[in-house]
């Protein structure tokens, strides 16, 4: 079992067209330009920390001491794209584990295993600019494990592999408890409480002990960091829920406002929902206030619409979303944040209803239509009329171009 995790991913990302922020401190900010969600190694020195609001550090960057940039999904999700190319070239068996992070599956007799990572990390940094990070070993766990190692050690060239008892053992003793995948923090200050400070210290313990304390999550992990794998590569990746959601800028309280936002939320489920050929019928949207203003008044609501027929055609999904909305909105309370889920999926073929009114076949030919202009011209290309603008709710004064997604925004050379 593999793993290939991009470093910094989303820094990475912006450094490809900004080569000259290479060895320079970088942050990029969450969507409202709220928070930290991604540093460099140089911003980390500095004392930044992930999910720090982004006020307290501005001063750094009028100061010309901090490079920040707004969070870029459409470049960063295509920059994945072609890491996620070079990989499956490489080692097709693979399972995506996240937008900058998957799977891969080696045969337990490929040879200079070693040299297979190292070269398959220089030819993904080659071909896209992306450093990664790969590590080989027999679990997922452990795996993560020697990627954690191998980004940290640049004597490993890009990868490391455990491969024996004696490695194991090693790299167990030398890892922190929290850092360990499926324990996280709040379970690591459990453990050290418990006198457990490395994965070494886990591994320890008996397994009913783990089995009281931690149920079978518990057990899957002490399992594999001794080296044993709990499953196998799974290829159904499909979300069981979608969620889009945002905090605005500025406080809205105007149900007309609201609207093309929450429209924009519900079209981005839907696709969500038909890149993994999955449709839904139950739409839930809420609204909420700022809870961090006390003085002003206080509101939370949200709403379920659920469909006869499950669905991924945006109009149906954005006319569900659009009722529960108008249901919950109340006037005179100043909205800072909304957002739609989709839930109840289903994935493949889609159970019908006897006294449906729409032509599903029609429908299907029509959003397939949709999908290629929307592949070809980007998302925005065409649009349900009530969407609108609604990205000026969004503060992100500090984004980058859509180089690779938007030819008014490519690279221009200049020649003196």
């Amino acid at each position: 079992m593999g793993v290939v995790d991009c470093n910094n991913f989303y820094v990475s990302c912006e450094r490809v067209f900004r080569p000259d922020l290479r060895r320079e401190p970088v942050v990029v900010l969450s969507n409202n330009d709220g928070c930290i969600i991604a540093r460099s190694n140089e911003a980390k020195a500095m004392g930044i920390t992930m999910g720090q609001p982004f006020f307290q550090v501005r001063h750094l960057v009028d100061q010309h001491k901090l490079h920040v940039f707004s969070a870029n999904f459409a470049l960063y999700g295509d920059m994945s794209r072609r890491v996620m190319s070079v990989v499956r070239s490489e080692l097709p068996e693979m399972e995506i584990y996240s937008i900058d992070e998957t799977f891969v599956r080696v045969d337990d007799d490929v040879p200079r295993l070693q040299e297979v990572g190292i070269n398959l990390s220089k030819k993904v940094e080659r071909w896209t600019g992306i450093p990664v990070s790969i590590g080989f070993a027999p679990s997922k766990t452990l795996a993560k494990m020697a990627s954690k190692f191998a980004k940290k050690y640049v004597g490993y060239k890009g990868c490391c592999v455990i491969d024996n008892d004696e490695k194991r053992e090693k790299a167990l003793s030398l890892f922190p408890i929290q850092d360990v995948w499926g324990i996280g923090r709040r379970y690591g200050n459990r453990l050290a409480c418990r006198g457990v400070k490395t994965a070494a210290d886990f591994v320890r313990w008996d397994e009913k002990h783990v089995r009281s304390e931690f149920g079978l999550p518990g057990i899957v992990t002490w399992t594999e960091l001794k080296g044993i794998p709990c499953e196998y590569l799974e290829m159904d990746v499909n979300r069981k829920t979608i969620t889009n959601s945002r905090s605005f800028k500025n406080a809205i309280s105007d149900l007309e406002e609201l609207k093309p936002i929450v429209a924009d939320f519900a079209a981005l489920c839907a696709q969500q929902l038909r890149k993994q050929h999955g449709a839904a019928t139950d739409i839930c949207v809420f609204i909420r206030t700022n809870p961090h203003q006390e003085e002003q008044p206080q509101y939370t609501n949200s709403a379920n619409v659920r469909l006869d027929v499950p669905t991924s055609d945006l109009r149906e999904i954005i006319g569900a979303a659009l009722r529960g909305l108008e249901c919950i909105f109340r006037p005179n309370y100043a909205y800072k944040k909304a957002g739609v889920t989709v839930s109840n999926i289903v994935n493949g073929c889609v159970p019908g209803s006897l006294f449906d009114s729409i032509d599903r076949d029609k429908q299907e030919k029509l959003l397939k239509s949709l999908d290629s202009i929307h592949q070809k011209m980007g998302k925005d290309a065409v649009k349900v009329a009530i969407q609108g603008e609604s990205k000026r709710a969004a503060n992100r004064q500090y984004t980058s171009p859509a180089y690779t997604t938007n030819l008014n925004e490519i690279i221009e050379v200049k020649i003196l």
